[in-house]
């Protein structure tokens, strides 16, 4: 008969005991306070995180003004649209918030004001030429690995795709009559277009995006 250390019972002969489990003697509990935490932040390190997909934010125009300008908004969309990606287009035509905002960005980088405009996860990939060259040499695919994707055929049931609705306050008509002070005031909820985005679109659309450095 053998005990637990394989040695046969009687024989004698000194138990061969199993060398002590330096993990076993390493728990957490035995640990002082800092090094414990130490170990808990290397743990973290290397537990898989759950990643947010990555913005995709197109600033265009749907104004026909300029012909080269309104085109290549149009190709660029249509690039974005072959590969399936979720984009949260922001047309600058339908209000003056959005120029300002894109005019920011691209004056913190250094750059002149021009549309099309792309960024992706926060940073400015280019406008149409740097996308069609990025489009063809293959390196957009791997810059928009992480997007959500989206069928390109959705359409927004609330908005129909364009973002904005008429102001419902108003009507569009960007003035409002106060009861209480017997006169007509500028609408405060709209845009100078009598236009507002809809609270509901961003998640419904799956797009909600913000811009960083």
């Amino acid at each position: 008969m053998e005990d637990c250390g394989g040695v046969t019972a009687g024989s004698g002969k000194k138990p061969f005991q199993l060398t002590r489990s330096l993990t076993y003697h390493h728990h957490q509990g035995h640990r002082p306070a800092a090094s414990a935490a130490r170990w808990r932040r290397q743990q973290l390190a290397d537990e898989p995180r759950a990643q947010r997909p990555q913005a995709v934010v197109l600033y265009t125009t749907s104004l026909r003004g300029v012909r080269r300008t309104f085109a290549d908004c149009t190709a660029v969309r249509a690039i974005l649209r072959g590969f399936r990606v979720a984009v949260d287009e922001r047309d600058v035509s339908m209000d003056a918030a959005l120029r300002r905002e894109l005019q920011a960005l691209l004056a913190a980088r250094a750059r002149a004001f021009a549309l099309p405009q792309l960024f992706i996860g926060g940073r400015l990939v280019g406008g149409a030429d740097e996308v069609r060259q990025l489009n063809e040499t293959g390196q957009l695919r791997r810059l928009l690995d992480g997007a959500a994707g989206q069928d390109p055929a959705f359409v927004c049931d609330a908005c129909g795709g364009v973002r904005f609705v008429p102001c419902t306050g108003c009507g569009g008509g960007r003035k409002v009559f106060v009861e209480e002070e017997d006169r007509v005031v500028r609408c405060g909820e709209c845009n100078e277009n009598g236009l507002i985005v809809l609270d509901s679109l961003l998640q419904n659309c799956h797009m909600v995006m913000a811009i960083g450095e």
